[in-house]
């Protein structure tokens, strides 16, 4: 059975690939059109998939979706004809569920051979699955929180390895978790599509001292859930602007400015400042969200009082939340998708259709975050050929290093003298996140190194913090909790002993955002780490990913592009090493 699977006409677009059972195969669309978000149909990442499979769409069984257009369609109805909503907003979602009701053929149309089966799997179900599915708990409670898909916001139920997620309730249009959270990002000036981060990095420099008015636009109820005040949000009633049509994702204001400014003072201009209040604004949403998830998931806990927990969404991003949820619930483990947002419905819709036909799954369906294009050494090479003449001017020269071992050593020496690594290997990493494939690693012991990364190669907000890549084997030595994180999808907080040997990567409120290696999923990037101890002590470097305010890279040549137009000082490709000369411009102290 081969299934594919797509996140589509949505931001983050994205194909996944599942064979037997099994994703081989999975990629977001942003890493080929080079626009950040890309909505749209993901058809450049389907056709990767196909051809890294070596299929062609003749032999394609099912393709999957994560969306079904007839989903609550009571709920929607009864919405419609109690908050009679403007028209301008029932025609453009009307207008973006055809597109999806269509799929099949769009897929006809576009792709010779295509003779499949459409499925359309609920968009929470998705998300569900892309938790659950992949998990080695034989029986979890599953949670799906996010902004909005199918008009529900947030879905839970309970996983069993037999039968998969049953769905038990639902939280449904307009309240959402998500678009809360949206909302205050948006308040304080950050407008762009994903922009939550931004918010979520900034809150450790405030203090919580508008909790009690976040429970004003926020409000839990007895049953553990939640809702919204409406009079601070305008998403339920008016013509919210967005645009998914092969383009970055573009969305209006979710907030009502009159009512959420009676509450919160006027929103922040995005040229404005950045004052103590707006830093206590962005630290007591942030409660309110921890608030509110773990009321939640406490009261689930109490009706299925079992050990696994398994989260996804596009609310499962929340990395800070996400590292509290041993500390604030009775739950013992957490289990996160690698890819948690609506990019992972490609994942997760693909596993419902394959459970469906029959499929038998666990947690070897998906063993390794590793799933997009890889480029052998021939590829290399002629990327090196093709920018032979600037990297003459940088004062470049290639330098093949024969063995692994020698490669990590000397990558290892150079990060400890304080250079700055682009770092490209292997398959492209599935997710968000950088693993350790598409990296750019820095020394964690420097203090300045934050800054040098921010003012020269990043050049993002001082504010939003950088993360360690960490030996899962050294975590309980450097942070107080001891899990296994391998997606960078959690925060913990560093023991208080460690936090001078690491200032780089501990941020204001003495956590960090981390990610696990392991010598089996990811054995040269455990390498060099390991490398980096033995001269140094530190069994971690700084990770970031591999880019400059654009997608991750993702061929030879965005690599290369990258590190000549910024103050990068190494680049390895594969096992080719390029140093700067010390007469070039590059990231020193």
């Amino acid at each position: 059975m081969i299934i594919l699977g797509l996140n589509a006409y949505h931001g983050d677009s994205a194909a996944a690939l599942i064979i037997e059972g099994r994703v081989v195969a999975a990629v977001e669309e942003e890493r080929f059109r080079r626009i950040k978000h890309w909505s749209g149909l993901p058809t450049e990442a389907m056709r990767w998939c196909l051809r890294d499979a070596g299929l062609d769409w003749s032999q394609v069984d099912a393709v999957a979706i994560n969306r079904d257009t007839r989903a609550q369609r009571w709920a929607r109805l009864a919405f419609a004809l109690r908050h009679r909503p403007s028209l301008a907003l029932m025609l453009r979602r009307l207008a973006n569920r055809r597109r999806a009701a269509n799929l099949a053929q769009s897929l006809s149309a576009r792709f010779e051979g295509w003779r499949g089966q459409v499925h359309a799997v609920e968009h929470h179900e998705a998300h569900l699955a892309s938790a659950f599915e992949v998990c080695p708990a034989g029986e979890a409670v599953c949670v799906s929180v996010d902004g909005f898909g199918d008009f529900s916001s947030s879905a839970w139920g309970l996983g069993r390895r037999d039968r998969g997620v049953s769905v038990e309730g639902r939280v449904l249009f307009p309240h959402s978790l998500g678009i809360f959270y949206s909302a205050i990002t948006q308040f304080l000036g950050f407008p762009h599509y994903g922009d939550e981060y931004k918010m979520m990095g900034l809150a450790p420099y405030g203090k919580p001292r508008y909790l009690e008015t976040m429970r004003r636009i926020l409000r839990l109820r007895s049953d553990g859930g939640f809702e919204l005040n409406l009079d601070c949000f305008r998403h339920h009633r008016s013509d919210v602007h967005y645009t998914w049509d092969d383009c970055a994702p573009q969305v209006g204001e979710w907030f009502d400015r009159a009512g959420m400014s009676a509450i919160l003072g006027e929103p922040r201009r995005r040229e404005e400042p950045l004052t103590q209040h707006h830093r206590d604004v962005a630290c007591s949403a942030q409660a309110a969200y921890e608030e509110a998830l773990f009321s939640l998931l406490r009261s689930l806990h109490s009706r299925h009082p079992l050990p696994d927990l398994a989260l996804a969404g596009g609310c499962a991003l929340n990395s800070v939340a996400n590292g509290k949820v041993n500390l604030r619930t009775p739950f013992k483990t957490l289990h996160l998708p690698l890819s948690p947002g609506d990019a992972g419905g490609a994942v997760g819709a693909a596993l419902c259709v394959a459970r469906r036909q029959g499929s038998t799954l666990g947690a070897a369906t998906m063993p390794q975050p590793y799933l997009g294009p890889q480029f052998d050494e021939t590829a290399l090479q002629q990327c090196l050929q093709q920018y032979a003449g600037p990297l003459a001017a940088a004062g470049c020269r290639p330098r093949r290093v024969e063995s692994d071992q020698a490669l990590c050593d000397e990558v290892a020496a150079e990060i400890e003298q304080g250079k700055v690594v682009g770092w490209f290997q292997g398959r492209v990493e599935w997710g968000p996140r950088a693993l350790g494939n598409r990296s750019i690693l820095a020394d964690p012991r420097r203090a300045d190194m934050k800054d040098i990364l921010n003012s020269k190669i990043k050049r993002r907000e001082s504010f939003r913090p950088f993360a360690p890549s960490i030996l899962r084997e050294a975590v309980a030595e450097w942070f107080e909790q001891d899990a296994d994180v391998p997606g960078m999808m959690q925060v913990f907080v560093v023991k208080a002993e460690r936090r001078e040997q690491i200032p780089a990567v501990t941020h204001v409120d003495g956590s960090g955002r981390l990610q696990t290696v392991h010598a089996q999923s990811n054995p040269l990037y455990h390498q060099l780490i390991s490398a980096f101890a033995l001269r140094t002590g530190v069994p971690m470097l700084l990770n970031t990913s591999f880019n400059e305010n654009e997608p991750v890279v993702c061929q030879p040549s965005e690599a290369m592009e990258c590190f000549l137009r910024t103050a990068m000082d190494v680049l390895v490709l594969g096992p080719w090493l390029l140093c700067r000369s010390t007469s070039d411009q590059g990231v020193r102290a």
